[in-house]
């Protein structure tokens, strides 16, 4: 029997409602910040400037903390190159990946609400390849809203490219479907990952990974420059602060706590507070279709996450062990 996944549990869920609209900040201010400093230098400049001084950081803290905790840490995997190199895969995926198309396709002119709502597909993806590559089963419900909320993506695209303030291309549009189906990769193969949670240790490598990336792509693209003007070191400290260290480290945190479809569900309540943001900062357009799909997103994000009794799992089989809070896990068929 099957526990569904993706549902908030009793236990502790004012702290996960919490951490959740916190998450949702944190990850549209990533859009709104991109294009902030995407207005004063190169996207692969801005990329790189993000991830050094974070790496920098995050390097020294983490090999401070791993001393101090040694022979926990010893024991914590029985591969830890293994796991090293997993974390370097995830973070490739989930950072470089993920943000070089974010990045790319705002900067061709796709709206900032239309690039968040794109990526909230990825809930769809995520639940129907759940079964089969986790053993974890959506419910009916969840379904209904996944579907609801794809087709609320569609019609906000639509509009997006249809308006003649835009100016994007329209391949421009496939740009953040790339970069949300390199998110699902990477969420799945930290699902799969054995080894207990550790998201300091976890975090340094993701950004130590895309600082290299970037570092390389800006210096081999002739970006490897120190922009002068004040307002562009702004918009870097915000995407440091807000998205990487809110949204970013939110998201593998609640993951732990409320399950995968959960977590990406909540990528559909990104994309109204996005728009809001890109109204209210940059003058984008918000027409009738437009306030039409956000309100199918948050449709589906009701859902799939209105609460509801789950079946009991009569034999659980943990997809790895957890770190401390409770979680989710799927049961064996």
């Amino acid at each position: 029997m099957s526990k569904p996944i993706g549902i908030l549990q009793r236990r502790g869920a004012p702290v996960s409602v919490a951490l959740g609209v916190l998450f949702v900040v944190c990850w549209s201010s990533g859009l709104v910040g991109a294009k902030l400093g995407a207005q004063d230098a190169d996207v692969r400049t801005v990329l790189m400037w993000r991830l050094l001084p974070l790496a920098a950081v995050l390097v020294p803290v983490t090999l401070v903390r791993r001393r101090r905790t040694a022979d926990r840490e010893g024991s914590a995997s029985t591969n830890p190159r293994g796991e090293a190199l997993r974390q370097v895969g995830i973070g490739a995926l989930s950072q470089s990946g993920y943000l070089l198309t974010v990045y790319w396709a705002i900067g061709l002119g796709v709206s900032t609400g239309t690039t968040a709502l794109i990526d909230g597909v990825q809930p769809l993806v995520v639940a129907a390849l759940a079964g089969p590559l986790l053993g974890a089963a959506a419910s009916g419900r969840q379904w209904t809203g996944l579907l609801v909320g794809l087709a609320g993506v569609l019609a906000v695209t639509w509009a997006d490219a249809t308006s003649p303030r835009t100016g994007a291309p329209a391949w421009a549009y496939a740009i953040p479907f790339a970069g949300m189906l390199c998110l699902v990769a990477a969420t799945f193969l930290e699902r799969r990952a054995r080894s207990r949670a550790r998201p300091l240790h976890n975090l340094t490598i993701h950004c130590t990974t895309s600082a290299v990336v970037f570092t390389a792509v800006a210096v081999l693209g002739g970006a490897a420059t120190v922009p002068d003007r004040a307002s562009f070191w702004i918009a870097t400290a915000w995407l440091v602060v807000f998205p990487t260290f809110g949204g970013y480290g939110l998201y593998w945190l609640l993951m732990d706590r409320v399950g995968v479809t959960t977590v990406n569900s909540l990528m559909f309540l990104v994309p109204p507070v996005t728009t809001a943001w890109g109204a209210v900062v940059f003058g984008e357009p918000v027409t009738a279709l437009t306030v039409g799909g956000l309100a199918l997103a948050l449709l589906a994000t009701w859902l799939v996450n209105a609460d509801r009794p789950a079946a009991p799992a009569r034999v659980r089989a943990p997809v790895r062990t957890p770190a401390s809070a409770p979680r989710p896990t799927a049961g064996r068929r």
